[in-house]
């Protein structure tokens, strides 16, 4: 099993190292624009194997498209990051050109490739990606309801006093922070709703900090996060890989599901062997739908800027 992360920046670089410690394949490629720097992230990830116990090859790449040849899987980071006060559709006009070429070189030197595109504005590019690369529909995927989630898990492990992982919770619709639905009616403590636990103040309060959780760290940080971020595509490369059939929202291209066509959003999505295989209808409920296609049409304004390019 061969995976190429394409970008070695913050959550380029943190997705294959939690990759290569997992050894979720035998050779992983990381691949950067600026000289060196994915041949020296891949260096000093490469010498932590003794110190981990892991046995993946990790190779680096300036920009040589050659050495991602054969890959099963690619996830693509590339393209620049937020900035404070920054919107993600503001990122169009320059991560478009870049995730374009990037799926264009990866399609060309590995054609049967699965691709996960974790770019922003994500929406937009998973489409662009679906667009350009003229593969099968399953084989392009995006990462942000996965990040999304987790998110939404962390708010509410906050006010349960919960562990995360005891969670299941999940946000559908745009992977914007005004775009994006955390299904609070849906989530589960257990198999308890949640609903049962938390007041009504409680939970509007958890569902706005969740849809800000990417503006609030940028904030914090000064540019986007990227230990969640990395980690999200990770445990996509791990459901790809090892055939889990895991339950995940992802950003996957819609033919009349929840009532969108010609439009990537977040779903509920089992991921496998072949990519994302099946659309989950979670019976939204009249105003989660009204959301839903609110969040769609947002979405697809900003695929309209993709026309002007």
């Amino acid at each position: 099993m061969k995976v190429t992360v394409v970008g070695a920046g913050a959550v380029g670089a943190t997705c294959a190292d939690n990759i290569a410690r997992k050894e979720l394949c035998t050779e992983l490629v990381l691949l950067d624009i600026k000289e060196g720097i994915a041949e020296g992230k891949a260096q000093d990830m490469q010498q932590t194997a003794a110190l981990l116990g892991f046995d993946t090859r990790i190779t680096g790449s300036t920009n040589d498209y050659t050495k991602t040849a054969g890959s099963d899987l690619v996830v693509v980071t590339s393209g620049l990051p937020r900035k404070p006060g920054m919107t993600r559709e503001e990122l169009i006009g320059v991560n478009a050109g870049i995730v374009k070429g990037v799926t264009q070189n990866i399609l060309q030197n590995s054609p049967d490739a699965i691709i996960i595109i974790i770019s922003n504005p994500m929406d937009t590019m998973t489409y662009l990606a679906l667009t350009t690369a003229g593969v099968p529909k399953n084989r392009i995927i995006g990462m942000g309801g996965a990040l999304d989630s987790a998110r939404f898990k962390y708010q509410l492990s906050k006010h349960l006093g919960a562990s995360a992982a005891d969670l299941n919770a999940i946000v559908v619709g745009g992977h914007g922070d005004t775009t994006m639905i955390p299904l609070i009616r849906l989530a589960t403590w257990n198999s308890v709703p949640v609903t049962q636990f938390l007041t009504a103040e409680q939970q509007q309060q958890i569902v706005a900090d969740t849809m800000v959780g990417g503006a609030t760290l940028t904030k914090l940080i000064g540019t986007s996060a990227w230990y969640a971020p990395g980690a999200a595509g990770a445990s996509l490369v791990e459901s790809i890989v090892r055939d889990e059939k895991k339950l995940i929202s992802c950003c996957v291209a819609l033919d009349g599901e929840y009532g969108q066509s010609d439009i990537a959003l977040g779903v509920p999505v089992t991921i496998g062997r072949n990519g994302w295989e099946k659309i989950l209808d979670f019976g939204l409920n009249a105003e989660e739908q009204a959301l839903f296609n609110k969040s769609a049409d947002a979405v697809r304004s900003m695929n309209d800027v993709l026309k002007t390019l």
